[in-house]
């Protein structure tokens, strides 16, 4: 039996199949890496912009915005670059906000913090040195400062029990199990299982749901500008967003042999952050534990076909901008408790890895408890929020801690 030539083999149906296969990876890929990322902080993003100031058709359109912009400069990084970068919106950021509440000047002070945080970032990609200066910050300090931010969070769940209890505990109960069988899914199940809780719920009840509001729409808002906003908002949510999105997704890109364009990278995101603002967008950066997805071999096994997965990320998220507006409408007619939940349970591995990172240090324990402390409180002082001291007073005592006598 004759062999085919190699240029026969390559048209044959049985390569054509493998190939269709191989292209099937890296975009199913895209869509789970969207959908995970996607369902497991919108309700962290929702929480933090309600409670700066947003309306619900605000907290909409600042989700929509997050979509939108993050989707648009992932595919383009990755179809620039041909690497696996997928964005994210600042979730550590978004529980900043979330803990921070109203500040001087309102919704729209907010809106103006907000660009001001995208401009920080792209200055980090052109500027060395602010980059150098962020990633001087000791990790305990950084950690412990975004624990105290996710506590308040992650207890809403066991305060929820006692408000709505027919939704929540089922909530809890499904995550609980996922995370023994199916970790992965556990944040996308329990958010299935409060949807449907709420359904129910509104049926049952005969609750009027606002149709019109469900159309994708954006809520645009002139930024302010308030220097309780800026300290409060934007410097906490840069560095957090800094330390626990961008420099750790770097080095996840790496751990699979991949160099992230920094200044790219920044530039991209900064501009993506400042465009959105004004739509109620925080932030959008790296992505960290959703990058993985992109980037592992199961992906693809061509490591220069992986980079198929993120643009296919981009594009889904395109398509979930569209349902934004008609999720915050069913929310906001759940019972009380149900978001809160599935943000502080969606929060709950990041709270852990960051107390993780408090303790770890034995000889700055002290000042990150401190940190932790200041930060978990919510008492803020001249109308700047509590992350802030918590970062500033965590360094002045690790700083004094530092020369003691042992």
């Amino acid at each position: 039996m004759s062999r085919l030539s190699p240029a026969l083999a390559e048209t044959s149906p049985a390569a054509s199949a493998t190939a269709k296969v191989r292209l099937s990876q890296p975009l199913a890929a895209g869509v789970v890496t969207a959908l995970v990322g996607f369902t497991s902080a919108f309700a962290v993003v929702l929480s933090g912009l309600t409670a700066v100031g947003a309306t619900a058709a605000q907290a909409a359109s600042g989700l929509l915005a997050l979509c939108v912009t993050q989707a648009i400069g992932m595919m383009l990084l990755s179809y620039r670059y041909r690497l696996p970068i997928t964005l994210a919106w600042s979730t550590p950021g978004a529980a900043l906000l979330a803990s921070t509440g109203a500040v001087a000047g309102g919704w729209a002070a907010a809106v103006g913090a907000f660009a001001i945080t995208g401009v920080l970032i792209v200055i980090t990609g052109l500027w060395q040195r602010l980059g150098n200066l962020v990633a001087a910050i000791p990790v305990e300090i950084a950690q412990a400062m975004l624990a105290g931010v996710l506590l308040p969070l992650c207890l809403a769940p066991v305060k929820a029990v006692q408000t709505s209890p027919a939704v929540v505990v089922p909530v809890i109960v499904v995550w609980l199990v996922l995370q023994r069988f199916a970790k992965r899914s556990a944040v996308i199940a329990a958010f299935a299982t409060a949807a449907i809780g709420a359904g129910i719920s509104i049926a049952v009840q005969h609750k009027h749901l606002d149709l019109a509001a469900m159309a994708p729409s954006l809520e645009l808002t002139v930024p302010q500008w308030s220097w309780q906003a800026v300290i409060g908002i934007a410097i906490p949510v840069y560095i957090v967003t800094m330390a626990s999105q961008n420099i750790p997704g770097t080095a996840v890109m790496k751990s699979f042999d991949y160099q992230v364009p920094w200044r790219a990278a920044m530039t991209v995101t900064g501009i993506g952050t400042i465009l959105g603002a004004p739509a109620g967008g925080h932030a959008i950066n790296l992505a960290a534990i959703s990058a993985a997805l992109s980037a592992a071999p199961a992906a693809h096994p061509d490591p220069k076909r992986r980079w198929i997965a993120a643009c296919t990320a981009g594009a889904t998220y395109l398509v979930l901008a569209l349902g934004s507006a008609a999720l915050v409408t069913l929310i906001a007619t759940a019972p009380r408790g149900t978001l809160e939940t599935v943000a502080g349970l969606a929060l709950l591995a990041t709270l852990a890895a960051a107390l993780a990172g408090v303790l770890k240090s034995e000889q700055h324990r002290e000042a990150g408890v401190v940190t932790f402390l200041i930060a978990a409180s919510g008492v803020g002082f001249l109308g700047i929020g509590a992350a802030f001291w918590a970062l500033v007073v965590g360094l002045l005592v690790r700083q004094v801690l530092a020369h003691r006598q042992d």
